[in-house]
């Protein structure tokens, strides 16, 4: 069998139609012989299957007590490759030596500690650079409804898996729209916490990073938030504490934005996703939100990071793409990266008076549709050099720069047969509210029908795409 809902797996385990071990070993072989996509880079090994086995001892001991306290027991979940795991090597994407880190991350051994079991490690962009998931470690990740496009990025390995049945659910990383993006164009649901909800130890001199789930539905996302999130004493940001939902669903103000260079797909898709909104009752308005040289200032913050990051030795192992960002980088000035910062502030407090008036905002996640497999943008943004690689993805990173929550869910299929995302985004701390609304209008949406890459051994897919890892990396990265 492939994944599906948490609930489903969990339902099924307890009935004791599957074991743990046996949907585990499912799982690890679909990943190992059917990944076309490219989702992922390393799969788990002997430690899954005795995580499984633990699972299966316990449920025959507690019967479904067993969920109580351990709620994603016997759950198989994906870990993208910019995050430490215990037992699998952390590439970033990069021809760098692999690290092999003694510990997980925070939010990963939390997912461990309620009973997930990690299936691997989904593919991503060097250090999460581009919203294209491409890299020099393996081939691009392809949509799972058209294995010609890309899955968007960085996390695009993590959005394929999930829609692709290869895992309940995954964690990523969002510094520009790293989960929403690809969640939008691969039909699944990613969810950004409000900055400090999810501790994440960064390597990066910027604080645009996030982290959170992408799974199949609202609500398991926000079962996986849950767990990931709270304080850690690792990281002085997280300090929002524990994520709490449900929420009264009162009747709420919401301000619709439509950015320019909408694609009339991708308008015509999310229209339907308005008019649900407007149907339960909410107030929806249109609403234009401004602050001058917002993409220049993201550029001079992302690339100041990257530099920082980046040693002149480490040049030749660098993605050529992210090389110029690290380059442009290296030529700014500490009084430029001030002056970005400063625009950053004033978004801040701009998107803070519109939330005085509004209770969400609410738009496509994406207003294009997706791209060619292998490029990092539109035809229009596709030259690392011309420094416009998010510039097609304006309704994601005003909402780094911010720190607000948000979420990305389906909201239906453009004439191309391809998803569309809409997005909900609320005030810093409100998640809670994001996620209760989104689910509402998850319930009232048509859902999308399943993508030719989630029948496993699709001959379609299968003859359209490259294995997923190159021979010559197979044995350092599996």
């Amino acid at each position: 069998m492939t994944a599906r809902g948490i609930s489903h797996t969990k339902e099924l385990l307890s009935r004791g139609e599957i074991s743990a071990v046996e949907h585990v070993q499912a799982v690890l072989t679909a990943i190992r012989e059917r990944d076309t996509l490219g989702a992922f880079v390393t799969a788990a090994g002997d430690e899954a299957l005795r995580a499984a086995e633990q699972a299966d001892a316990r449920i025959r001991e507690r019967g479904r007590e067993a969920w109580w306290d351990m709620p994603l027991l016997g759950v198989t979940v994906s870990v993208k490759d910019l995050l430490q795991t215990r037992d699998l090597p952390t590439t970033r994407g990069s021809l760098l030596p692999n690290d092999r880190p003694r510990a997980d991350a925070p939010a990963v051994a939390r997912l461990r500690a309620a009973g997930a079991v990690v299936v691997g490690k989904t593919t991503t962009s060097e250090y999460g650079w581009s919203a294209s998931t491409v890299s020099r470690v393996a081939p691009p990740t392809r949509n799972p409804y058209d294995p010609r496009l890309t899955a968007g990025g960085s996390s695009g390995g993590a959005a394929a898996a999930v829609a692709a049945g290869l895992c309940e659910g995954s964690l990523g990383t969002d510094g520009s729209g790293s989960i929403r993006i690809p969640a939008a164009f691969c039909g699944v649901v990613g969810y950004k916490p409000s900055y400090g909800r999810v501790p994440y130890f960064a390597n990066g001199a910027e604080r645009l990073a996030h982290q959170g789930p992408i799974a199949r539905s609202v609500a398991d996302v926000t079962l996986l938030g849950q767990i990931v999130s709270g304080p850690h004493p690792g990281d002085p940001d997280s300090g929002l504490g524990s994520l709490d939902t449900p929420r009264d669903n009162r009747r709420l103000r919401i301000g619709w934005i439509e950015y320019e260079g909408t694609t009339d797909g991708i308008r015509r898709a999310t229209a339907q996703a308005r008019s649900v909104l407007a149907a339960q009752g909410h107030r929806v308005e249109d609403i234009e939100v401004r602050c001058n040289d917002l993409y220049p200032a993201l550029v001079d913050l992302l690339a100041a990071s990257e530099a920082a990051g980046t040693s002149a030795e480490d040049e030749q192992w660098c993605d050529p793409g992210r090389l110029e960002v690290v380059r442009y980088g290296r030529t700014l000035s500490g009084a430029a990266v001030m002056r970005a910062e400063g625009v950053r502030q004033e978004l801040r407090r701009t998107l803070r008076s519109v939330m005085d008036r509004y209770d969400l905002l609410a738009m496509a996640t994406v207003p294009v549709e997706p791209f060619a497999a292998g490029a990092i943008g539109p035809a229009w943004a596709a030259d690392p050099r011309d420094l416009q690689w998010l510039s097609w993805a304006p309704a994601s990173y005003p909402f780094n720069m911010t720190g607000q929550p948000a979420v990305s869910l389906p909201a239906g299929l453009t004439a191309s047969g391809l998803p569309a995302g809409v997005q909900l985004v609320g005030p810093v701390g409100a998640d809670d509210l994001v996620l209760t609304v989104a689910g509402r209008l998850e319930a009232d949406l048509a859902p999308l029908p399943q993508p030719p890459a989630a029948a496993p051994g699709s001959a379609a897919v299968s003859a359209a795409v490259p294995a997923a890892v190159p021979a010559a990396l197979a044995e350092r990265t599996l």
